[in-house]
């Protein structure tokens, strides 16, 4: 069985530990702030004593989705593609919202279970989500930044 009250010492510790939240799913649910101006959760999933789930929900601003629903299909297909390729290679599992290919929002979480975790397990993967969803959020602007926008493309 996982200690909580270790859980909420190493986040404390390492300045990552937001708020407790109430979750009728979880037997406990943490946000957890890394960096400082981004958030993820920290969750123990009720029936899964043995294991914790550290993820991070992204939804695309106003202006990205425009941009996007005005691309070429080629277009948005690359990024797609480009996205799941990216996330495939740190290892987490990841959920695109993407309906006509149209990236609206994604989900990246990986799993710890109780044989493997340390401090060090924990805030590894606490990095390698942000990182993840850095990568996506990179490739969106390189894709979709002013400069790099072919007008034969949109």
């Amino acid at each position: 069985m996982i200690d909580r009250n270790l859980l909420e010492k190493w986040l404390k510790e390492e300045g990552l530990l937001n708020n407790q939240i109430e979750d009728n799913t979880a037997n406990f649910h943490y946000i957890v702030n890394y960096p400082p101006d981004h958030m993820m959760d920290l969750i123990q999933p009720k029936g899964k004593e043995d294991m914790i789930l550290v993820g991070c929900a992204t939804e695309i601003a106003a202006e990205q989705k425009e941009m996007i629903k005005k691309s070429s299909i080629q277009l948005k297909d690359n990024l797609i593609w480009s996205i799941r390729f990216a996330l495939n290679q740190f290892l987490v599992d990841f959920e695109l919202n993407h309906p006509n290919n149209e990236l609206e929002r994604f989900l990246i979480t990986d799993e710890i279970f109780e044989d493997g975790l340390k401090k060090d397990t924990l805030i590894h993967t606490i990095k390698r989500i942000y990182k993840a969803k850095l990568q996506c959020l990179w490739l969106l602007e390189r894709t979709f930044s002013q400069k790099n926008i072919n007008i034969d493309e949109l």
